[in-house]
C-alpha cells in the first residue's frame, strides 16, 4: 500500500483528479452537467445525490469507459480519451454490481485477474492471499463464488479490485443491497484502506456510509454539484446544530396557525411531524411547550447529512 498522505501534502501535490465543466450527454439527455472537482492523492472523495443525479455517470468517465461530451478531464495527469488504456492499468474498480466468475474459486477470481495486468503468477499468488487476508476471505480462498454472501461477494470484488495496488480507488456503490453487518464490514475494510493511503473515490446514497467514509464530497442532483466540502461542514452551513421533531396527534398539526414560527431558524412540516431546526434543541422545546403546544412526542437530535441531503435535493422521489 502507498504510505499514508497527511492534509499538508494534499495542498502541494497534483490532483490525482481534475474536472472543469465536465458534461455528459445521452442524445438530448443531459446526465451530467458542467460540474467542476478535483482530487488529491490520499482523500476520500464522495458523490452523495439521489438515483439519477448523474453520480455513476460521472464514475464512468472518470474510469475511462464512458467519453466526456464537453469540458476537460484528466485523471493521474492523463487525458482519458487519449491515454484511457495507461490510466485503466492503475485503476482500481468496484462496480455498482458484482461482475465475478461464480463458477470460480475465490482464489481463481484474483488469481486470473491478476493475469490481466500482466503479473506473474506468483505474484499474483502472493497479493492475492494477502487481499483475501485483508477482506477476511482467506478461509474461503477453495470455495467457489456463485453459493457465498452477498456481503462476502462485496468484499471479494473490493479484494480484486486492489490486485494491482491502484494509484486510485473507484467504488460505485458500495454497499447497496448488503445487510447492516455487511455494511459494516466492508467500512471497516475501506477505513483500514484509507488509513494505508489509499486514495477513495465512492458514489453513495447512504448518509452514514459518506459521514464514514469521506474526508470530502459534493453532493449531486439534477446532474449538478449543489454542494461541496466535509460532512461537517456541509452540516454547519445547510443545517442546524440541532433538531427538535414533534409529533401532533392527527388533525392537529394542521390547527397550528403559526404557533411554532419563531421556534428555531427553519421550520418544516413534514405529513407524519414537524421538525424545528434550532442551536439548542432542548430550548426550543421548552419555549413550545410554555407556548402550550401538547405534542404526542418530542426527540431532540444532532443535525445529520441526512438533514443537508434533504435540504438540499428535496423530499419526493425520483423515479
Amino acid at each position: 500500500m502507498p504510505p499514508a498522505v497527511t492534509s499538508a501534502d494534499r495542498q502541494t501535490v497534483e490532483p490525482l483528479i481534475r474536472a472543469r465543466r465536465l458534461t455528459k450527454r445521452f442524445g438530448s439527455f443531459t446526465a451530467v452537467d458542467a460540474i467542476d472537482f478535483q482530487l488529491s492523492p490520499g482523500e476520500a472523495f464522495g458523490f452523495l445525490g439521489p438515483n439519477g443525479a448523474g453520480k455513476t455517470s460521472t464514475m464512468r468517465m472518470v474510469a475511462c469507459v464512458s467519453p466526456r461530451t464537453e469540458g476537460e478531464l484528466t485523471v493521474l495527469g492523463m487525458d482519458p480519451a487519449v491515454d484511457g488504456t495507461r490510466i485503466r492499468a492503475r485503476l482500481g474498480v468496484v462496480p455498482q454490481e458484482d461482475t465475478l466468475d461464480t463458477e470460480l474459486t475465490v482464489a481463481e477470481n484474483l488469481l486470473i485477474y491478476g493475469r490481466y495486468f500482466d503479473l506473474s503468477y506468483a505474484e499474483t499468488r502472493r497479493r492475492s492471499e494477502e487481499l483475501l487476508d485483508f477482506v477476511q476471505l482467506k478461509e474461503r480462498a477453495r470455495d467457489l463464488v456463485d453459493p457465498l454472501s452477498g456481503g462476502m461477494k462485496r468484499r471479494l470484488t473490493i479484494a480484486r479490485a486492489l490486485i494491482n495496488e491502484p494509484d486510485l480507488l473507484l467504488l460505485d456503490e458500495p454497499t447497496t443491497g448488503l445487510d447492516p453487518q455487511a455494511r459494516h464490514l466492508v467500512w471497516e475494510r475501506l477505513y483500514r484502506l484509507k488509513q494505508r493511503g489509499v486514495t477513495l473515490v465512492l458514489t453513495t446514497h447512504y448518509m452514514d456510509e459518506a459521514e464514514q467514509l469521506c474526508d470530502r464530497l459534493v453532493v449531486m442532483d439534477k446532474a449538478k454539484i449543489v454542494a461541496e466540502g466535509s460532512p461537517r461542514q456541509l452540516i454547519e452551513r445547510y443545517a442546524t446544530r440541532e433538531v427538535l421533531e414533534l409529533r401532533f396527534p392527527v388533525g392537529v398539526q394542521e390547527t397550528l396557525d403559526g404557533q411554532l414560527e419563531g421556534l428555531g431558524e427553519r421550520i418544516e412540516h413534514l405529513p407524519d411531524r414537524v421538525l424545528v431546526y434550532a442551536s439548542n434543541g432542548e430550548a426550543a422545546a421548552n419555549e413550545a411547550h410554555e407556548r402550550g403546544l401538547r405534542p404526542e412526542s418530542v426527540l431532540v437530535r444532532r443535525s445529520s447529512l441526512e438533514d443537508v441531503f434533504l435540504r438540499l435535493t428535496g423530499r419526493s422521489l425520483i423515479e
